[in-house]
């Protein structure tokens, strides 16, 4: 397939458009489970630990299946990629209303409901960044947002159908809503070349398909040949113009089967599908080991090395508040009549602008996204630290605003893989890091949870978490540092097509 080159604009928008309400629609009730998750606590009676898995799944499984999301995308296309996975995000959710206990749930709501929401993601991202290139930041960050609109709408909207319909009804409709993903997934038209030339048939397929006659078994000899002299006859009648040497070849290749007794013909039928056969092996066998020769390469690069071990702290130890805030409340007796508005939701909208404003900085080349993603890290790491301190409806409220605008350090994420990687490598690079980010999901809710019936408070959790983040961030600056760059024959090291991300460059 031959790409044009991004037209920064046009469909773009289009694109841009559309993979926005994707991730609206797919990670709008995911990333406001906390809701659910207070429900699911009455509902089941199990503990925190456990019941956050479900969140975390959900959250997590998806990140974990980055590289078969990338694989499905690149052998498919984004746009039958999205459609698949709208049906599978509203069907889980639709099957989670009949959840007969938390086990049921990991499976519907966390792997089903996961792993769609993995496989969109995935698609959305590509297909922009196939789209852009001089305002990647930009769309990534309209696109990103799109999640952190639905995490801001969908906290309010859930809590409001659980009081109309309860816990069941509300994802029943909440699964219906998600079907407008199909709709959203016809529009994602492929960035492909029109008018590049179609590709050049070899000699084998020019042969006629008279000539392939491999059911010995079914006919006689007789047959095979009747069948071969009159494929001969009719091709030589309608192509007598054509190049005399293809005749040539046809007529000694016809000649020889004729003459070739039964035996021989089944010998040559059994050589040519054991050939068939190992070179298919070795071809598949090939492709594994270039995939894993590519991983090796990638690791090589010290910042994508630091990225993924950044992403993963960050991810263990960032994402608990977003789906324990409003338990987190609850365990320090705040009164509901303080409230004016989930803290979820302000988690949601405050990473909406989070995700613009990074985005947008992204763009200018006096920012080094590097560093500029690296200080996110570092003051949300100080923000971690900070919640055991918050005891006021309003405290917590100004701490989860801050946490949501440093969350939206995910809409420069890719753009830092890719200038990291190269262009490239962005799918097989961002598939790997992905991995590691569902890892963290998956495992952050669950300890933070874990924390909690062991200690009956949440102070010594959010300790481990702001450790987490504050470590991560530190061994990606120590990465990125220009002494690295100074160092003699780095360049050399590097195969080739590698990119190494010099800090000193413009972003």
């Amino acid at each position: 397939m031959v790409f044009r080159k991004p037209p920064d604009g046009g469909w773009g928008w289009v694109i841009v458009v559309v993979s926005f309400f994707t991730q609206f629609l797919c990670y709008g009730s995911p990333l406001a489970v906390g809701v659910l998750y207070l429900e699911w606590l009455d509902a089941f009676g199990e503990g925190k630990g456990k019941t956050a898995w479900v969140g975390s799944l959900a959250n997590g499984i998806g990140l974990l299946a980055s590289p078969v999301c990338s694989i499905s995308v690149s052998s498919f296309g984004a746009r039958p990629v999205t459609i698949f996975s709208g049906f599978m995000v509203a069907g889980g959710l639709m099957m989670s209303s009949f959840a007969p206990n938390i086990y049921f749930l990991y499976i519907s709501y966390g792997i089903v409901v996961g792993l769609g929401c993995g496989l969109l993601y995935t698609a959305t991202v590509t297909i922009t960044c196939q789209y852009f290139d001089k305002r990647r930041g930009l769309a990534l960050g309209l696109i990103s947002t799109g999640s952190s609109v639905g995490l801001f709408i969908y906290a309010a909207l859930q809590r409001m159908l659980i009081e109309l319909y309860g816990l069941d009804g509300c994802l029943l409709i909440v699964g219906a809503l998600s079907l407008n993903i199909l709709a959203c997934g016809s529009l994602m038209r492929p960035l492909e070349s029109s008018d590049s030339p179609p590709p050049e048939k070899t000699c084998v397929d020019k042969v006629p398909d008279q000539y392939f006659v491999y059911r010995e078994k079914e006919k006689t000899v007789e047959e095979n040949i009747s069948i071969l002299e009159k494929g001969y006859i009719e091709e030589k009648c309608v192509n007598n113009m054509s190049d005399h040497k293809q005749d040539n070849i046809l007529n000694t290749n016809v000649l020889n089967s004729i003459n070739v007794n039964e035996k021989d013909t089944y010998k040559k039928k059994v050589v040519e599908q054991t050939n068939f056969c190992k070179q298919l092996a070795k071809m598949k066998w090939q492709l594994y080991l270039n995939y894993l020769k590519e991983t090796v390469v990638l690791f090589k690069n010290k910042v994508f090395s630091a990225l993924f071990v950044a992403i993963l702290l960050f991810d263990i130890g960032g994402f608990p508040p977003s789906l324990l805030m409003e338990d987190i409340a609850r365990s320090a007796n705040i009164n509901e009549d303080d409230y004016h508005m989930p803290l979820i939701s302000i988690i949601g909208i405050m990473t909406t602008v989070g995700k613009l404003t990074l985005g947008v900085l992204a763009d200018f080349k006096w920012v080094n996204t590097l560093y500029l993603y690296v200080t996110t890290l570092l003051m949300t790491g100080a923000a971690l630290f900070a919640i055991p301190f918050a005891k006021s409806y309003l405290t917590l409220a100004m701490l989860s605003g801050i946490l949501g605008f440093l969350i939206g350090n995910w809409s420069i994420f890719p753009y830092v893989t890719t200038k990291t990687v190269g262009i490239e490598k962005l799918t097989h690079a961002y598939g790997i890091l992905m991995f590691f980010a569902g890892l963290g999901n998956s495992l952050g809710p669950p300890i933070v949870g874990w924390f909690y019936d062991w200690t009956q408070e949440y102070d010594t959790a959010f300790y481990f978490s702001g450790v987490c983040v504050l470590l991560g961030g530190f061994l990606l600056l120590l990465a990125a540092l220009p002494c690295w760059n100074a160092c003699p024959n780095q360049s050399s090291k590097l195969p080739p097509n590698t990119y190494s991300y010099k800090v000193a460059s413009s972003a």
